[in-house]
C-alpha cells in the first residue's frame, strides 16, 4: 500500500537547500512590458501590481531565460529540448511530457531598486523611399540602465544528484555573470544587457539540527556575508566544470572613429527651449548619461545594405535573395500576414544576428546646428521652415564599438557580414539619419573576428588600421584567404538559391524595426 501524501516516504526526502543571492545591474535600457497599452504610450512597463512604480522582474521571466541559455548550450542554437538534460534535470519535465518531474530550483520575483524609466521611439524604415513607413511609429517605456533587481534562489538537493544540480545551475548563473544572457524586448537590438557582479550563497543540511532550525528561523531572510565575484567559488566548486558549450556563432567587434557627425533622433528635444531634434542618450549603469548608438538603428541599415549586396550579386534571384536575407535578419512582418493571408501556417522566429548597442566615446553633443528648408522654385528660404539640431559631433579622439553575434551562421552569412563590416570601414555605408547631408560615416579603426564552431575550437582573426606619413594603412589578417572564401561562399549560396522564395516557416522571423 503507496504512502499516504503527507507521510515522510511519500515526500521528495529533501537533504539539503542551498540559497543563492546576487544583484543583477541592468546594462543597457530594458522592457519588460505588461502587454498592455496606454493613451500616454504604446508598451507600458510592467510593475508591482501594490503600488503600480515599482519595476517587476517576474521568476517565471528568469527561468525561461536561464533555461533557455543552458538548453542552447548543452544542444546549440534552435535545438529542442530532450530527457536527460541539465536544463532538465534542473527546471524540470517539459510541459509536453505529462510524467515530468517538477522543478528543484525555486525563483523568487524581484522588485527593482535605484530605478528610471525612458522612452524609446522606433520608426519602421521603407526600404524604397528610405523614409519613415506611414502607421509604423511607436514608443516604448525602459527602466534606465543601472535598475538593480535582488535576485533569489533556492536549489533542493534530493537523493545525492548534488554535484549535477549545481554544476548545472552554475553553468546558468554564469550566463548572467558574463552578460550572455538578456532580457526583455529587442533583445537581440541592444537592450536587456545585464550583469551580476557578486553572488551570496548559504547551505542548509537538514540532517544538521541547527541548520535545521537555521533554515526555519532564518530561510527567508536575505544573505549576510562575504561575496563571491564567481559563482563556482560561491557554490563551493573549486574547479569549474561547466556544461560544454555547442553553441555554433561568428562575432565580430569591431571599433571606429566617427567621421564627422551622426544623428540618432531621441523622442525631442531637452525641454521647450532646446533643439528641435536632439541626439539619442541613455543614462548608463555608472549613472552617466551618455550618447549611444542605438541597436535598432545600426541592425535597420545592416539590414537594407545586406538586402542590396544580394540584390546585386544575384540580380537574377529576384526575391528569393531578400528572403535569404530575412533568414539571418528576420522576416519582415508584413510577409508574414501576406503569407497568413494566403492560407500559410506562418509562425515568426526570432533574428540569429544580435545587435549590440554601445556609447560613443568622446563625442561632443552640446553644439546646436541651425539649418533652413530651401524652395526649390524660388530658390529662398521657406516659410516657418527654420529648425535646428544636436548632432553627435566627432574628432579623431570619438570613437564607437560596434558588435554583432550570428547564430548558427548558414553558409554564405559570414561573407554578407564580412562585406557589411567593409562597408562600414570605409564609410560607405552610413548610420542614423541625414546620411544625404554626410551624417553617419565612420572608419574603420580596429576588428576582431571570431569564429566559435560547435567542437568549441575557436578561430580569431583581427583586421587594423593606422595613419603612416598621413595616409591610412590598413593591416589584414595573415590568414586572408579565410576571410575570402567565407565571401566566395556568399556568391555560392547565392547562385545555389531557387527562384521562388522559400517556405517562410523554415526561416528565423522577427518584428524589429529601426530606431
Amino acid at each position: 500500500m503507496a504512502a499516504p501524501q503527507w507521510h515522510g516516504d511519500a515526500s521528495r526526502k529533501i537533504l539539503k537547500r542551498i540559497v543563492v543571492e546576487g544583484d543583477l545591474l541592468l546594462q543597457t535600457p530594458t522592457h519588460f512590458g505588461n502587454g498592455d497599452s496606454t493613451d500616454l504610450t504604446d508598451m507600458p512597463l510592467l510593475t508591482d501590481a501594490l503600488d503600480g512604480k515599482t519595476p517587476l522582474l517576474t521568476g517565471a521571466t528568469l527561468a525561461g531565460a536561464l533555461r533557455s541559455y543552458l538548453r542552447e548550450r548543452e544542444r546549440g542554437y534552435g535545438a529542442e529540448e530532450a530527457d536527460g538534460l541539465a536544463s532538465v534535470l534542473l527546471f524540470g519535465g517539459m510541459k509536453e511530457k505529462e510524467e515530468g518531474a517538477q522543478s528543484p530550483l525555486i525563483i523568487d520575483d524581484a522588485f527593482g531598486e535605484n530605478f528610471g524609466v525612458e522612452l524609446r521611439e522606433g520608426v519602421r524604415i521603407d526600404r524604397a523611399s528610405r523614409t519613415a513607413a506611414e502607421g509604423k511609429l511607436y514608443d516604448a517605456q525602459v527602466w534606465q540602465a543601472g535598475t538593480i533587481f535582488p535576485l533569489r534562489f533556492e536549489l533542493l538537493i534530493c537523493d545525492g544528484n548534488e554535484d549535477a544540480l549545481k554544476r548545472a545551475l552554475a553553468t546558468a548563473l554564469e550566463g548572467l555573470q558574463n552578460g550572455e544572457i538578456t532580457f526583455g524586448m529587442r533583445k537581440r537590438r541592444g537592450l536587456g544587457a545585464v550583469e551580476v557582479n557578486e553572488w551570496r550563497v548559504r547551505e542548509y543540511d537538514l540532517s544538521n539540527v541547527q541548520d535545521l532550525f537555521a533554515w526555519m528561523e532564518l530561510g527567508g531572510e536575505e544573505l549576510s556575508g562575504k561575496a563571491n565575484a564567481d559563482i563556482w567559488g560561491a557554490l563551493g566548486m573549486n574547479a569549474k566544470n561547466p556544461v560544454k558549450d555547442k553553441r555554433e556563432y561568428f562575432e565580430i567587434d569591431a571599433t571606429f572613429w566617427l567621421d564627422g557627425s551622426l544623428l540618432i533622433r531621441s523622442q525631442g528635444g531637452k525641454d521647450d527651449r532646446g533643439p528641435d531634434m536632439a541626439y539619442l542618450r541613455a543614462k548608463q549603469a555608472d549613472g552617466d548619461e551618455m550618447p549611444v548608438l542605438s541597436g535598432t538603428s545600426l541592425a535597420g541599415a545592416l539590414r537594407a545594405r545586406a538586402e542590396k549586396i544580394v540584390r546585386t550579386l544575384a540580380p537574377e534571384k529576384g526575391n528569393a535573395a531578400a528572403d535569404w536575407v530575412d533568414g539571418l535578419f528576420g522576416t519582415d512582418m508584413d510577409k508574414v500576414d501576406v503569407e497568413r493571408k494566403k492560407g500559410n501556417d506562418v509562425k515568426p522566429k526570432a533574428s540569429r544576428l544580435r545587435v549590440s548597442e554601445q556609447v560613443i566615446e568622446n563625442a561632443v553633443t552640446d553644439l546646436v546646428q541651425n539649418r533652413v528648408s530651401i524652395d526649390r522654385f524660388t530658390g529662398g528660404a521657406l516659410e516657418t521652415a527654420l529648425f535646428n539640431e544636436q548632432p553627435a559631433f566627432g574628432d579623431d579622439k570619438t570613437t564607437l564599438q560596434i558588435k554583432l553575434v550570428a547564430q548558427k551562421p548558414r553558409k554564405g552569412e559570414i561573407g554578407l557580414l564580412l562585406l557589411l563590416l567593409k562597408d562600414l570601414w570605409t564609410g560607405d555605408l552610413a548610420l542614423g539619419g541625414e546620411s544625404s547631408v554626410g551624417r553617419g560615416r565612420l572608419r574603420g579603426k580596429h576588428a576582431t573576428l571570431m569564429q566559435k564552431p560547435n567542437d568549441g575550437k575557436t578561430g580569431e582573426w583581427e583586421i587594423t588600421e593606422e595613419i603612416v606619413a598621413g595616409k591610412s594603412v590598413m593591416h589584414l589578417p595573415d590568414d586572408i584567404k579565410t576571410l575570402n572564401g567565407w565571401v566566395k561562399d556568399l556568391e555560392t549560396a547565392l547562385n545555389e538559391l531557387q527562384v521562388h522564395s522559400p517556405d517562410l516557416t523554415n526561416e528565423f522571423v522577427t518584428t524589429e524595426v529601426q530606431a
